[in-house]
């Protein structure tokens, strides 16, 4: 149909039947978070700017150049989420949950805004299904976030998937090497792109992330962050390899991954797929010891991941058969009368959570029995003044030539005794 307004540019509607694939994902992201002991959180969509500011990094392309920020009636300047780590880090500071039992495990599937150029998978607006974990200093913490993720893909059969690992170290030794990045990459600033020319000296670990071709050669040379790990952060790292190793969770160690946010530490990880052009990263996360004290509370060690979900639709549509729930049955009406009767029947057969269909649009009975087949009604029924008079109505089998006669009075508790039979 053609209208005057379009969704804007870089927004995508979700659409019933893609909504059908949405909430069985949904469902197996809650199931897996709950096998694993993580509870669900909720934040406002919308932020004091400088927590982002802070916490993502004032370098960073989001704070740069992707957040949609405004002022309110009174001045505050405020930012639409761009990510989720910093939102529940805020909540879980405020409202003391990190003085509780440790460790506290935290998952959430929310919204989010950046101003992107948009591409297959990537949007303005996108939603994330996402896990915290706070209060574990052991590689075995990254383990657990990194066995949720590998578990909730798996159970959603996504083939083609890869995990790549790395360390960038803790803040002493990341020293070092961001020095001799830099070094390295002076070299070339004037061959490499302008996105990368201003990461150059703001953020010069997003250099490995650029996915541009002119800047691909000199990624290649690049030094490799992993000699210059620390012992302390190079043992953590091995420990994970350990962990994953044990329990047959294939991986690669991948230098180039950083990520794009200043607030990781030590282990960052992505599960990637060859099968969405560019945007090929599905799922992302990693360590983030420092940012709790960032934010000024106590010292907390932490670790977290984020999943795209609008870029697993994309992924699944039309690979999985999912078995939508169907009406048990259609009741339909000859006249205003009978309309009243059935629909007290379906509030009745409703308070018993059978799926019940009624007509709405003044049909024909034969329009009627072919909307019941078309929205493949397991039963129907058609209610007339012969039904009222004689206070029953026939039930028919849509598959079958099954039929049977109700006492209007019980509707209800007679039919759900024949679904249950």
């Amino acid at each position: 149909m053609k209208t005057i307004y379009s969704a804007p540019r870089g927004t995508n509607d979700i659409l019933p039947e893609d909504y059908k694939i949405w909430q069985y994902i949904i469902d197996i992201a809650i199931e897996n978070s709950e096998k694993f002991g993580f509870f669900r959180m909720q934040t406002p969509t919308f932020e004091n700017i400088e927590l982002f500011k802070r916490s993502v990094g004032d370098g960073t392309d989001i704070v740069q150049k992707e957040m949609f920020s405004f002022k309110d009636s009174k001045g505050r300047h405020l930012a639409l989420r761009p990510e989720g780590t910093a939102a529940i880090v805020r909540a879980t500071i405020q409202h003391g949950l990190l003085n509780s039992s440790l460790p506290l495990k935290i998952f959430y599937i929310m919204n989010f805004f950046r101003n992107e150029r948009p591409q297959t998978g990537r949007y303005k607006e996108f939603y994330q299904f996402g896990v915290e974990l706070f209060g574990a200093y052991s590689a075995i913490a990254e383990f657990e976030i990194i066995s949720l993720a590998y578990s909730f893909l798996n159970e959603l059969n996504v083939k083609d998937t890869n995990l790549n690992i790395n360390s960038i170290g803790c803040q002493d030794c990341r020293k070092n090497y961001v020095y001799s990045l830099t070094k390295y990459f002076e070299k070339y600033k004037e061959k490499i792109c302008e996105n990368c020319k201003n990461r150059l000296y703001n953020n010069p670990l997003r250099l490995l992330d650029c996915k541009e071709k002119q800047c691909e050669e000199f990624k290649l040379n690049a030094p490799n962050i992993l000699n210059y790990v620390c012992a302390d952060c190079k043992t953590h790292f091995n420990t994970l390899c350990n962990f994953l190793n044990l329990n047959n969770i294939p991986y690669s160690v991948n230098p180039y991954i950083v990520r794009g946010l200043d607030y990781y530490t030590k282990t960052v990880f992505e599960f990637v797929t060859n099968n969405l052009g560019a945007q090929n990263a599905i799922c992302g996360g990693g360590r983030y010891d420092d940012l709790i004290q960032k934010l000024g509370a106590p010292s907390t060690p932490a670790v977290g991941f984020g999943v795209g979900l609008n870029r697993l639709i994309l992924l699944l549509k039309n690979k999985i058969k999912i078995n939508y729930k169907i009406p048990h049955i259609y009741v339909g009406a000859t006249d205003e009368e009978a309309l009243y009767k059935a629909s007290v029947i379906a509030t009745n057969l409703r308070a018993r959570n059978i799926i019940t269909q009624t007509d709405l649009m003044s049909r024909s009975v034969k329009s009627q029995m072919k909307y019941a087949n078309r929205i493949k009604a397991m039963f129907s029924c058609i209610i007339g003044k012969n039904e009222l008079t004689k206070n029953s109505v026939n039930v028919k089998s849509m598959s079958g030539e099954e039929n049977f006669n109700i006492s209007i009075q019980n509707f209800a508790e007679e039919f759900e005794r024949i679904l249950k039979n």
